[in-house]
């Protein structure tokens, strides 16, 4: 891997990497593959919080251990794993052109990360089959993990 490939990481495959799932095993092995920093954008950070708070109301996870995976996902921002990019007025209005053309099966957010994604050149890594399918129709590099 040259050091000028760029990767994102959809909120998708971001979440098994700080709770047990089927593709968590894999998840880390990408990231340990990968040059740092692994782009994220604002949007995974709400998404990420959302999930916990989602967790904690179904009682998957005590709040407790919320707690803990949001420190541990904020040092490891800080730590310079992950770069955290706000987003920018061009994104939603890729998103939006994507969209109303009809020729995928996108949904707001994803269309939101895929417009991420593209416009900062980077690989869209994600656990969203449906998502990938879109990125692959519209062009943009992507990875199914």
């Amino acid at each position: 891997m040259s050091e000028a490939e760029r990767f994102y990481l959809d909120t998708s495959a971001l979440l098994p990497y700080y709770r047990e799932e089927s593709v968590s095993r894999k998840i880390q092995d990408l990231l340990i593959s990968f040059q740092p920093p692994v782009i994220i954008s604002d949007l995974v950070k709400v998404e990420f919080a959302s999930a916990l708070a989602r967790w904690v109301r179904m009682d998957e996870i005590l709040e407790e251990q919320a707690v803990l995976l949001e420190k541990t996902f904020t040092k490891d921002v800080n730590a310079g794993l992950f770069l955290s990019k706000p987003m920018k007025s061009t994104y939603y209005s890729q998103a939006e052109r994507w969209i109303t053309s009809r020729k995928t099966a996108l949904r707001t957010l994803d269309a939101l990360h895929l417009a991420c994604s593209w416009s900062l050149d980077a690989e869209l890594v994600t656990c969203d089959r449906i998502l990938h399918q879109a990125a692959k129709k519209l062009g943009v590099p992507s990875r199914l993990v």
